[in-house]
C-alpha cells in the first residue's frame, strides 16, 4: 500500500487539532471485509443455480450433485479451525489475503470441470475450504480486535456482504447461465475475485489497530489534557469464562449450546442454498425466478442484518439468536404448506428476516463470553459445526429427493431442528457470561470510561 496513503488513513482515525475526530480506521477494515465476503459467499451461494445443467452435462443426479456440494461444505467446516489457529497466531490480513487468491484461482478453474470428479475436487477442496480462510472465522477475528462496543454492528455489516453476494451474484450467475453457459459463469465469478477482492484486502486490512497506533472503537491512544501520557486501552470487563487456553472453553456450556445451534443454522442454509432453486423447478418455476426469488431473501436479510445489529450492541444476544432461529422455523414450514410460487416468495420474505443474522450474534456472543485470546481458534471450532451440519443436509435432501421426488420430509425436518436451535439459544446465561454484563475493572474506570451497560 502506499505509504502516503496510509499515512492519511491512519491520521483520519485520530482527533483533528480543532477537536473533529475523522472516520475510525476500523470502519475501513469493515468496508473490505464487506467486499471480500460479498465475493466469496455470493460465488458459492450460486452453487445451486447450476445443479440442473451438471446433472444434464454430466448425466448423473441430484444426490451425486449433492455429495460434491456436502463435500465442500465439509472442507470449509474443517477448514474453520485451521484458519482460525492461523489468525490467532499471524494475524488475520495474512490469512485473508492468501485465502482470497486461493478461492479465486480455483473458481477459475471450476470453468474447466469435465466430470462431477473434478466438480468435487474443486469445489470441495479447493474453493470451499479456500472459503474458510476468507468468511467468517477470520473476518470474525479481525473485527473482534477493531471494535468492542460496536461490535455487533460492525460485523453486521461484513456479514451483510454475504447478503449483497446474494441479491447480485446469485442473478448474475443465473444470467450468464441463460446467456453464455455455466463455464462463462464460473470464470467471470474467479475473475472478480482475483482483479477485486485480493487488491483490496491487501490495501486496506490491518490485522489488529495497535499496528496503526489505534485502539478499538477508536478511542483516542493520548490523553487530550496537557502534559497527560499514553491512556491505558480501554478493555472490556473481564468475565468469568475468558479462559487462558481454548480447551477449558469446552468444559462450559455456552460453547455447546452455540455450537449445536449453529450446527443447524447449517443444516438449513445449506440445504437452501444447495436445493432451492431446484426444488423450485419441480413446482415448475424457472431458475431465474428462483435466484430472483433468492436475491429478494438475500436484500430482505440485508436490511435485517444491519438492523439486528445495531439492536445486538444494546441488549442480550441470545434472545435475538432464539428469535431468528425460531423465524426461520416458520419460513421452512411455509415451503410445504403453501403451492409452489406463494411457497417461493413468502420463504424469500419470511426467510430473509433471519439469514445470515446468526453469523454476527454467534461470533459477536462468542466474544462476549470467552475474550479475544483464541477468538479465532472458538469461532472456528462453533463454524466447524454449522458447516458440518450443512454438509450432512445437503447429502442427505439430495439423496431423498432422489428416493421420494420430494423435498417436503427435508424442509419439514429443518423446521424442527430450527425449533430445538431456538429454545438452545434463548437458555444460554447471557449476563452470568458475558463480558458486558460484568462490573468495570479498575483499570477502566481509572480511565473515565466504560462500555454501556446492554439492556435486558
Amino acid at each position: 500500500m502506499d505509504r502516503h496513503l496510509l499515512d492519511r488513513l491512519r491520521s483520519v482515525s485520530r482527533s483533528e487539532p480543532d477537536g473533529r475526530r475523522g472516520a475510525f480506521y476500523g470502519w475501513y477494515v469493515v468496508g473490505a471485509l464487506f467486499f471480500a465476503t460479498f465475493l466469496g459467499v455470493g460465488t458459492r451461494q450460486g452453487f445451486g443455480v447450476f445443479v440442473e445443467s451438471w446433472e444434464r452435462d454430466f448425466g448423473v443426479s441430484v444426490g451425486t450433485i449433492s455429495a460434491a456440494a456436502a463435500v465442500g461444505w465439509v472442507g470449509n467446516g474443517l477448514s474453520q479451525p485451521l484458519f482460525g489457529r492461523l489468525t490467532d497466531a499471524f494475524g488475520g490480513r495474512r490469512v485473508l489475503v492468501a485465502s482470497t487468491v486461493a478461492m479465486g484461482l480455483g473458481t477459475v478453474a471450476m470453468a474447466g470441470a469435465q466430470n462431477v470428479f473434478a466438480l468435487l475436487v474443486l469445489y470441495g477442496f479447493v474453493v470451499s475450504a479456500a472459503g474458510g480462510g476468507v468468511f467468517p472465522t477470520p473476518a470474525a477475528a479481525v473485527v473482534s480486535r477493531w471494535f468492542q462496543r460496536r461490535r455487533g454492528t460492525a460485523m453486521s455489516f461484513v456479514t451483510f456482504g454475504g447478503s449483497a453476494g446474494g441479491i447480485v451474484l446469485v442473478p448474475f450467475a443465473a444470467y450468464l447461465l441463460l446467456a453464455t453457459d455455466w463455464r462463462v459463469a464460473w470464470l467471470a465469478m474467479g475473475g472478480l475475485v482475483l482483479a477485486l477482492g485480493v487488491p483490496l484486502l491487501l490495501a486496506i486490512v490491518r490485522s489488529d489497530p495497535g499496528e496503526l497506533g489505534l485502539q478499538a472503537d477508536g478511542d483516542d491512544h493520548h490523553d487530550e489534557r496537557v502534559g497527560a501520557g499514553p491512556r491505558p486501552a480501554v478493555h472490556a470487563q473481564t468475565g468469568p469464562l475468558v479462559a487462558r487456553e481454548w480447551p477449558d472453553s469446552f468444559r462450559t456450556s455456552p460453547i455447546w449450546q452455540l455450537s449445536l445451534a449453529y450446527g443447524v443454522c447449517g443444516v438449513t442454509t445449506a440445504m437452501a442454498s444447495v436445493h432451492y432453486v431446484r426444488w423450485a423447478a419441480t413446482e415448475g418455476i424457472s431458475p431465474g425466478t428462483a435466484a430472483l426469488a433468492f436475491g429478494l431473501l438475500s436484500a430482505i436479510n440485508g436490511a435485517g442484518l444491519l438492523t439486528v445489529g445495531a439492536i445486538s450492541d444494546r441488549m442480550q444476544r441470545k434472545n435475538l439468536l432464539g428469535g431468528v432461529y425460531l423465524v426461520r422455523a416458520v419460513a421452512f414450514v411455509m415451503l410445504v404448506a403453501l403451492p409452489g410460487v406463494p411457497a417461493l416468495w413468502t420463504f424469500a420474505v419470511i426467510g430473509g428476516m433471519s439469514w445470515l443474522a446468526t453469523v454476527p450474534l454467534t461470533t459477536s456472543l462468542t466474544a462476549d463470553v470467552y475474550g479475544l485470546r483464541h477468538i479465532g481458534t472458538l469461532n472456528g471450532l462453533v463454524t466447524m459445526a454449522h458447516q458440518l451440519g450443512g454438509a450432512a443436509a445437503v447429502l442427505v435432501a439430495g439423496f431423498a429427493f432422489d428416493r421420494f421426488g420430494t423435498y417436503d420430509v427435508s424442509f419439514l425436518a429443518a423446521a424442527a431442528l430450527l425449533v430445538v436451535a431456538g429454545l438452545l439459544s434463548l437458555t444460554i446465561r447471557e449476563r452470568a457470561y458475558s463480558t458486558r454484563f460484568q462490573p468495570v475493572t479498575a483499570e477502566a474506570a481509572a480511565t473515565g470510561r466504560s462500555y454501556p451497560t446492554a439492556a435486558s
